[in-house]
């Protein structure tokens, strides 16, 4: 079984791939990202989330990682090693030969974004604009002949709600959901209505444009924790996939044998 592991700036998701090789997802996990933990730390961690799962860490005979968040890899690897007894194959630009790279600095473009590429583009064909929501809302793109261009990078979600709190005295954290319409009557539901749309119009505007770049029939794919939200408010998302990095580290992993 293969352990695929994406390590982001807010979050960390682990994902169990087994079955005809190794290319069915069986379990995920979604956890914080904490720059301090140790191995042992990492080790009961896991040990733990697979035994609550039923099941078994010397099943795990190979991990793949991708991560955004190098102050963790150490100790990553090392509770790899001690608790899965495998040695972890780090994901990266330079080690891969599923996507060609045509980026200006290909080896600085980070391992999430061209891992979720990868999955996109074996799922759905090109030309592809791949959007992610996480700490940061990425935009990828990839063209018909199935090189990844280059992305827009914004502000996450989160990383906006917050923001706005911290510096807004009275008002409160809201719960990410759309309201009933883009005015908003109250307090929370006017916050709401600015997000979630506001989101929703940045998505709209991007995606429109790398279209018109890349080819009109590109199909959008978006990923990530708050995509489900967004894409319920618009119609220029064609398909959500919550575990496309993971399953483009399956992917990788799978090209490497």
């Amino acid at each position: 079984m293969l352990l695929a592991i994406d390590v982001g700036n807010s979050d960390t998701k682990l994902g169990v791939f087994g079955g005809p090789g190794q290319a069915e997802l069986q379990q995920t996990w979604r956890i914080q990202t904490a720059l301090r933990r140790t191995a042992d730390e990492f080790g009961v961690l896991f040990t733990s989330l697979f035994r609550l799962a039923g099941l078994d860490t010397s099943a795990i005979d190979a991990v793949a990682i991708s991560s955004v968040v190098p102050q963790t890899d150490a100790a990553l690897a090392e509770a790899c090693v001690a608790y899965f007894r495998s040695e972890p194959a780090f994901f990266a630009a330079a080690t891969q030969t599923l996507i060609e790279v045509t980026t200006e600095r290909p080896k600085e473009l980070g391992a999430d974004l061209l891992a979720g590429a990868i999955a996109a583009k074996a799922a759905y064909g090109t030309p592809l604009v791949v959007v992610g929501f996480g700490t940061a809302t990425t935009f990828g793109a990839v063209s018909r002949e199935g090189e990844y261009l280059g992305a827009a990078l914004a502000p996450g979600i989160r990383i906006s709600i917050d923001a706005l709190v911290e510096r807004t005295a009275k008002l409160p954290q809201v719960a990410l959901e759309a309201p009933n319409g883009p005015i908003g009557r109250d307090t929370v539901s006017a916050l709401q209505a600015g997000i979630v749309f506001g989101f929703v119009g940045q998505t709209e505007a991007l995606v429109a444009r790398m279209r018109h770049a890349i080819g009109e029939d590109a199909r959008v794919v978006a990923t990530g924790g708050l995509a489900a939200v967004v894409a319920r408010q618009t119609a220029a998302i064609d398909a959500v996939e919550p575990h496309l990095v993971l399953k483009g580290l399956a992917l990788w992993h799978a090209s490497q044998r």
